[in-house]
């Protein structure tokens, strides 16, 4: 069948298709190039090229084998889409890390096999890039989760548009990397999240974390600040060097001064011996400045002169030393408004704040508290004994408590929740008292409890989405609190 319809193309359009036109610096690469074909021609040849196994047979037009051949050479898994989503060629590396048993899924819809949609994604409340890139005719990046052999795992998908001479969008490549700063499974050491807003703060991570520019993470606290900062770090080329965390809550200027730039022996009572200080034990890898916004003003400035040059003077002492080091920067506290009060110097913001990432807090991203639930509680199990698990009625009164202290405070109520639950079953009654519908008050100046929910739903005279907005959460969490109520 397959020889029939190279055969059956070949009989009908034998002098269809021009030479392989490429532009800019990467020329020969299929990823930055034009192909130069008629639109509907060239999906033609890309159907009848491409072998069930994936492979592309030998007499293949040289238009498919110039491209099957690049992608097959790559490093990273890459497929070719018809504009219709259909996975039309998948390279080795593909097959390999997206394969059912090394095979590619040709001839399948794309939404369909990485996300068991029957509809495109943006069909189904995602960002699809497809949709993106046939409107700019340019790359499109975003990152989704994926199902695979493995589980769902964050993916970040880049989608390049394939134009005839007419400039029309024929044909697509896809290559797709696997995120591993962050799960959307369960596990029991750092970042996971599947939610919106979660895959926003990561999609973010995921561009800052091989550059060298400082990032600023801003959220509340509890918010898993620290946890982003190391998936900085280990995203890094700087991820085999340390990772030195400088707590700047409750420093004196003095006590700042010694942990950050260290000092001589006898450089004060008590300095009995040298000693290196943070800056120092940085160089090589990342500096952390953990709530930077308690820095005393009169140290922003040495602060500033440590980021921008790298050099510093140990205290009671002449010497200069020079760290080489990545910076981090972390706060829960309005530094803009700081600066316009004048407690926190502007230009060191403007130096902290290279690439701002904005961490969602936990009642932002309520569909991750199953899965952040049964991770924390993997992590808090004893050995020899199984992981406590939540009840469906427990994790729906969870749902609706606003959790003020964020991921922390979530932690904090499972490890008592836990001791209670004899037989492993975590049920409402384990839980404190003031988790629950009656209990949900106002996060942030934002209603939350029942009867708020239902004046705002009977006042309020715009769509859904707009109501979502106005109470200051995603539409999604919206829906979910209103059907626990019983409200839509």
């Amino acid at each position: 069948m397959y020889q029939d319809a190279c055969q059956a193309f070949y009989r009908a359009c034998p002098n269809e298709t021009g030479p392989v036109k490429t532009t800019g610096s990467d020329t020969g690469k299929a990823g930055g190039s034009r192909l130069s074909a008629n639109g509907s021609v060239w999906q033609s040849l890309l159907r009848c090229a491409v072998h069930p196994n994936g492979a592309v047979m030998p007499e293949a037009h040289p238009l498919i084998l110039a491209l099957v051949s690049y992608l097959e050479h790559d490093a990273l898994p890459a497929i070719v889409l018809d504009t219709d989503y259909n996975i039309l060629a998948a390279n080795a590396a593909y097959r390999r890390q997206f394969g059912q048993h090394d095979q590619a899924p040709l001839g399948e819809k794309c939404h369909k096999v990485s996300h068991h949609y029957a509809v495109p994604c943006d069909q189904a409340g995602e960002h699809c890039p497809m949709r993106k890139a046939w409107d700019s005719k340019v790359p499109e990046r975003v990152l989704h989760v994926h199902h695979t052999p493995r589980g769902p795992e964050h993916v970040d998908v880049e989608l390049r548009p394939i134009l005839d001479e007419q400039g029309r969008v024929v044909a697509f490549v896809e290559r797709l990397t696997t995120i591993t700063l962050a799960s959307a499974q369960p596990q029991e050491q750092g970042l996971v999240g599947r939610a919106p807003a979660f895959k926003a703060a990561l999609a973010s991570l995921q561009r800052a974390a091989p550059a060298q520019i400082p990032v600023l993470l801003q959220g509340e606290s509890g918010s898993g600040k620290e946890l982003f900062a190391r998936a900085v770090h280990m995203g890094s080329p700087r991820a085999n060097g340390p990772l030195v965390v400088v707590d700047c809550t409750g420093l004196t200027e003095s006590l700042f001064e010694s942990e950050l730039f260290g000092y001589e022996k006898g450089a004060f009572t008590g300095a009995h011996q040298r000693k290196i200080g943070l800056a120092e034990a940085a160089h090589g890898g990342t500096l952390f400045l953990d709530e930077i916004g308690e820095v005393p003003l009169a140290m922003q400035v040495k602060l500033l002169r440590l980021i921008e040059s790298g050099s510093f003077r140990p205290v009671g002492s002449l010497r200069t030393v020079h760290s080489d080091f990545r910076l981090v920067s972390a706060t829960h506290k309005p530094l803009k408004q700081m600066v316009a009060q004048g407690s926190f110097r502007e230009d060191l913001y403007y130096r902290i704040s290279g690439f701002p990432i904005r961490l969602p807090a936990l009642r932002e991203r309520v569909e991750d508290l199953p899965l952040l639930a049964q991770s924390l509680l993997q992590r808090m199990a004893t050995a020899g004994k199984p992981t406590p698990t939540l009840s469906d009625d427990a994790l729906q009164q969870l749902g609706l408590h606003p959790f003020p202290g964020n991921i922390r405070e979530l932690r904090n109520i499972l490890e008592r929740a836990r001791l209670f639950a004899d037989d492993g079953l975590i049920r409402p009654e384990h839980l404190p008292e003031d988790i629950g519908p009656l209990a949900a008050n106002t996060a942030g100046g934002r209603r939350t409890n029942l009867g708020e929910l239902a004046q705002a739903l009977e006042e309020f005279k715009g769509s859904r989405s707009e109501l979502a907005s106005h109470l200051g959460m995603s539409e999604r969490t919206l829906y979910r609190r209103l059907k626990a109520l019983g409200l839509n």
